[in-house]
């Protein structure tokens, strides 16, 4: 069992929310998730995620997101802490899914609001109240991504699910509502994780409080994304603020499309990713946003895109 197993300190910095590799007919591609996590690795990135948006969740079934995990996992090997996103839409998956987490080893489980039911906040605390009842031992995450689950679960909620569950121990925002964060703070304690889930609140959710960030950008740049967080946290603030603009554009490339679709043509362009493949309902590239991507990323020094070929 890592050292990392059920210990929430070690949710900290840089966690690369990991693309779930794909063949060109759509079949998982587990073989590519040692060599992307190695390469994750050796570049700085403080944590591995799947699970989460980046990773496709809603277009895999429960079986092919647990072949992911333990994938993962096995690539790991001990080396940093591990956070799946664990949750769905239907509580018996969750429920699934987070044991699998718990098996696993991971430092704590991420559960993404139910989406779609857009529940009232009497449902999400049931919600969350259950999952932490059912797993005490497991920390919990909660994940706030209203773009995509249409449902946002507001601070006192959060804070109150703190008070009454130990194990539910911090929050991934991936909401543009930057007050939400610090409400959730203020009523939660600054020691309650809080991750960021927005590319461009990262170094601004450090300064609050926040503990690291998840961004999606890391998947195929993830050496300025792990250098913010070192340099805030070894005080060299001018530093982690030049890192924050350097990412600008690579942050414009990754949402030129619907994420994950310009990382993984990004990675594909690399050479670190067999195939670009995205699972419907999302389309390849288009070849209008693909000049647009690759103008954007050539203009930073972060990324090195082989010359287009003619």
């Amino acid at each position: 069992m890592s050292r990392f197993a059920a210990n929430p300190d070690a949710v900290r910095g840089a966690i690369t929310p990991l693309i779930t590799p794909f063949t060109d007919d759509g079949a998982l591609d587990l073989d590519s998730i040692e060599p992307l996590i190695d390469w994750q690795l050796e570049r700085g990135t403080h944590g591995i995620s799947v699970g989460g948006s980046t990773g496709e969740p809603t277009s895999q079934t429960v079986a092919e997101r647990i072949e992911v995990m333990r994938a993962a996992v096995k690539a790991i090997d001990g080396r940093v802490p591990f956070l799946p996103g664990t949750g769905t839409a239907l509580m018996a998956e969750t429920l699934e899914l987070t044991a699998e987490a718990q098996k696993l080893g991971a430092a704590a489980a991420l559960v993404v609001t139910p989406y779609y039911g857009r529940a009232q906040q009497q449902g999400l605390y049931d919600w969350y109240a259950r999952v932490a009842r059912e797993f005490p031992d497991m920390p919990i995450i909660v994940y706030n991504v209203p773009i995509r689950a249409a449902v946002d679960i507001v601070p006192s909620t959060v804070a109150r699910l703190a008070r009454e569950f130990d194990n539910i121990v911090g929050i991934k925002e991936t909401t543009r509502d930057f007050e939400h964060v610090s409400y959730v703070l203020d009523q939660c304690g600054t020691d309650f994780i809080a991750l960021s889930g927005i590319e461009l609140l990262c170094y601004p959710m450090l300064c609050l409080g926040g503990v690291g960030h998840l961004s999606c950008v890391a998947n195929f740049s993830p050496e300025p994304v792990a250098q913010l967080y070192d340099a805030f946290v070894a005080g060299d603030h001018a530093l982690a603020q030049k890192l924050h603009y350097d990412l600008h554009p690579l942050v414009d490339a990754a949402f030129a499309e619907t994420n994950p679709v310009p990382a993984k043509w990004a990675m594909h362009q690399l050479g670190i990713l067999p195939s670009p493949f995205a699972r419907e309902p999302l389309a390849p590239l288009a070849d209008a946003t693909v000049t647009k991507v690759r103008a954007l990323l050539d203009s930073s020094p972060h990324v090195d895109l082989p010359a287009a070929v003619a």
